[in-house]
């Protein structure tokens, strides 16, 4: 008990002050300005230079609008000659930040509610009524079964369903794609980008793009970086990936657009930087679901006002546009911010040198001596004096 309260003593009365003890080393007075050295090169190469510690940031506030353009033609036995716009392959007409374009379809013409044989598969094959259960439903089904077992075919019988019929056989996909010439459509991208905290706004049509040159440009890279109209056969090639491979079942690609604003410098040198990649990644050696599709009908009455629709099967590439960036200004806060911190951190020099001098060095009991004293309380020293 009473070393317990000897320790709250010497813990409550007394204190510590840093002692400056001067130590002529080469080892030590090196070690020590090169750490100083390694964090000024911090502070204002890292910190200040590259990160721009000096300045206040936003991020970006965007907002994208999409235009497609084109024409083909298709001429196949189920729709004969067929002239495509963009009427046709953009669905929908609009989304947000990302535009659809229908490159592949399986379409199944003049369907009508009724009765007709499911598609051959483990589950739908049947020998006779009693392989099949009325009113069963399964997620991968084209109806509502009705118990009755009837021909798919001259070999094969399958359960009969009520639904839309015929129903959809989407077993085999077009290989090329039908609508393969989408290679050489054009996209025209409308990126309008805000800095709240600053109240900066900017387009990536620049200042300088006329009328005339917006209706000729294409983007390229290297001759012509700030094009807004993209080819999409080139954006999937600047992804690294094939068309014609990725038009049969499609897939996603995203455009990305970086806006890096250094606003202490001039508004023109604000400028969009365009990238391309793949977003669903395929991995070749599992290969399940792959690409992208979807499916919608279109409904029409006959002259009895029979309802029927044509249902499609939409293969495509759906382009997702991706704005990111920030913008930096100088601000004073930020800037005296920084610097404390960077002084701050030159006491790490003093602490590490102070580490290795009184723990690692052959001499650190001879330091030690030097740099801690103990002083006891001058006024207990009087009394004592005073006693003898």
């Amino acid at each position: 008990m009473a070393g317990c309260c000897a320790a709250l003593a010497a813990f409550l009365f007394e204190y510590d002050t840093p002692r400056i003890v001067l130590i002529r080393s080469r080892k030590v007075g090196l070690m020590n300005r090169a750490v100083q050295l390694l964090i000024l090169v911090y502070v204002i190469g890292w910190v200040f230079v590259w990160e721009k510690g000096y300045q206040e940031t936003d991020s970006v506030v965007s907002s994208v609008t999409t235009k497609a353009k084109g024409v083909t033609v298709t001429n196949t036995s189920t729709l004969g000659f067929r002239i495509w716009d963009v009427a046709d392959y953009v669905i929908p007409p609009q989304e947000e930040n990302s535009l659809f374009v229908m490159t592949n379809m399986i379409i199944t013409m003049n369907q009508t509610q009724g009765l007709c044989p499911e598609i051959p598969d483990r589950t739908t094959v049947c020998k006779s009524d009693a392989d099949c259960v009325a009113g069963s439903t399964s997620t991968h089904s084209s109806g509502v079964a009705t118990g009755g077992c009837v021909p798919f075919n001259e070999t094969v019988k399958t359960c009969e369903v009520a639904a839309w019929c015929p129903v959809e056989y989407d077993a085999h996909v077009p290989k090329p794609a039908l609508l393969k010439a989408a290679e050489n459509f054009t996209l025209l991208v409308k990126n309008n980008i805000w800095y709240p905290k600053f109240n900066f706004s900017k387009r990536n049509i620049l200042p300088n793009i006329t009328t005339a040159h917006l209706k000729s440009c294409i983007y390229d890279a290297i001759t012509d970086p700030f094009c807004p109209i993209f080819r999409l056969g080139k954006i999937v090639a600047h992804a690294g990936h094939s068309f014609q491979d990725m038009a049969v079942e499609g897939g996603i690609m995203g455009i990305q657009i970086k806006w890096n604003c250094n606003l202490d410098r001039a508004a023109s040198l604000c400028l969009p930087r365009y990238s391309f990649r793949r977003l669903d990644t395929r991995d070749v050696d599992h290969n399940v679901s792959p690409g992208y599709n979807f499916r919608f009908a279109k409904y029409y009455n006959d002259l009895t006002g029979t309802e029927h629709r044509t249902l499609i099967k939409a293969y495509g590439i759906r382009f997702d546009i991706i704005v990111f960036g920030k913008a930096g200004k100088f601000d004073i806060i930020p800037t005296m911010i920084n610097i404390g911190s960077g002084l701050a951190l030159l006491g790490v020099a003093t602490v590490l040198c102070d580490i290795i001098v009184l723990y690692c060095m052959k001499k650190r009991y001879y330091y030690r001596e030097k740099k801690y004293k103990y002083v006891a309380d001058y006024d207990q020293g009087l009394s004592s004096e005073t006693d003898q």
